[in-house]
């Protein structure tokens, strides 16, 4: 409204601009022509001459004025001038009328009306797209489409900027479309209207660590390490934050957030490999070397036979002086003798990894129902305490049973 409000006062000036000084062409009303000039004169002079002979100054006041006359004649043009004619306002209407349709033209194909309609319109189709996307049976929104339901849901966040859903639907919408800019600063708009959301924060705090700037990346690692502390079991950041780590070359602690999810997932979990992968990487960027340990398991000659044909293997080393095991592994019963390795990979807290132990004991366990909780009548067998330096081999064999 108030766009066309000032688009019309300024056409109006722009006209008025026009048709004004063509309008006040010709003749000023009052103003002497060439003729009234010369007739001012000659009745001036008469007076003069009737003073001049009243005073005796001249005589034969005739002849002046006969000379005057002939003088008079004498400047008068050959041709009479016609006068100027002003101009009708009827005849700039034309003008006027150019005026006003070439500023609309040249408006339309170079100013924001043609945007300001596209909006207006994708605006209005709002409610059709959200009722689409949030309706599983119906037909997906096509890249075109999720852009105009972008741009709609940003006017109305401007209408309602504390709707927390639409922000997160803004950002996701934005991870689709690879819209780095929408995406941080939808996530960032959601996470300040529910800082409590464990969720939103870590959406949040991966899209920073994703963004191509650094130090968008040092935010996300400062909120994630926050998130840590407070929740040290918490799987999604865990792995979030090994993944900032690494790519921040800061390796070691990379491997040591890596080997912590190791001892939190089950060993048959589909990312346990993956996580081993990447400590595997990790180790070469950084130039360390993988501490090793290998193990020989056997059986007592006495045992041989009265082992189940199922059971679960629980293969644990310590530090030779608390109970807390330092790498666990776990493997399903095989043939014997057994050899195995134990690596960083097996630890089970980052703080107390395999690598930094001077000496190690190794228990092996034979679980019949397969849980880590020793029970009556498991077979296992313990090694002697070995010194270590980042490489060695045990052999431990099975020949006692929990009572």
């Amino acid at each position: 409204m108030a766009l066309g409000v000032t688009m019309l006062v300024l056409l109006i000036l722009a006209g008025g601009v026009f048709v004004l000084p063509a309008l006040r062409h010709g003749p000023r009303p009052g103003a002497l022509t060439r003729d009234g000039l010369n007739t001012l004169f000659y009745r001036r002079r008469l007076d003069e001459l009737a003073h001049d002979e009243a005073e005796g100054v001249i005589i034969e006041r005739s002849r002046h004025i006969e000379d005057l006359q002939q003088n008079l004649l004498a400047d008068i043009p050959p041709g009479q001038q016609a006068p100027r004619r002003t101009l009708s306002a009827w005849v700039m209407l034309p003008g006027v009328v150019a005026l006003v349709v070439v500023t609309l033209g040249f408006y339309a194909g170079t100013g924001g009306m043609g945007q300001l309609w596209r909006w207006q319109r994708t605006v209005d189709e709002l409610p059709a797209l959200r009722a689409r996307i949030m309706d599983p049976k119906a037909r997906q929104l096509t890249p075109e489409e999720l852009s105009h339901f972008a741009v709609g849901l940003r006017a109305s966040l401007q209408r309602q900027p504390d709707n927390l859903r639409d922000w997160l639907i803004l950002g996701r919408i934005g991870v689709v479309l690879k819209d780095a800019s929408m995406v941080t600063h939808a996530f960032e708009r959601a996470w300040l209207l529910a800082p409590d959301d464990e969720s939103i924060e870590l959406d949040y705090a991966d899209v920073l660590t994703r963004s191509a700037d650094p130090g968008d990346n040092l935010d996300g690692n400062r909120l994630l390490l926050r998130f840590v502390q407070r929740r040290p079991d918490n799987l999604q950041a865990l792995g979030l934050l090994a993944v900032s780590e690494y790519q921040q070359n800061n390796f070691s602690q990379a491997i040591i957030l890596w080997q912590r999810l190791l001892t939190l997932l089950p060993a048959n979990d589909a990312h346990v490999e993956i996580i081993k992968h990447s400590i595997a990487l990790a180790r070469e960027q950084s130039g360390q070397e993988t501490a090793k340990l290998d193990v020989t398991v056997t059986l007592a000659p006495a045992i041989a036979d009265k082992l189940p044909r199922r059971g679960v293997l629980f293969i644990s080393a310590t530090d030779g002086k608390s109970p807390q095991p330092v790498a666990v592994k776990t493997l399903p019963l095989s043939r014997f003798p057994l050899s195995l390795s134990l690596d960083d990979s097996n630890a089970m807290m980052p703080e107390r990894s395999l690598s930094a132990q001077a000496q190690l004991k190794v228990r092996v366990r034979l679980s019949l129902d397969g849980t880590a909780e020793a029970k009556p009548g498991d077979w296992f067998g313990e090694s002697a305490v070995q010194d270590f330096n980042g490489a060695g081999r045990i052999a431990v064999q099975i020949d006692q049973q929990v009572p």
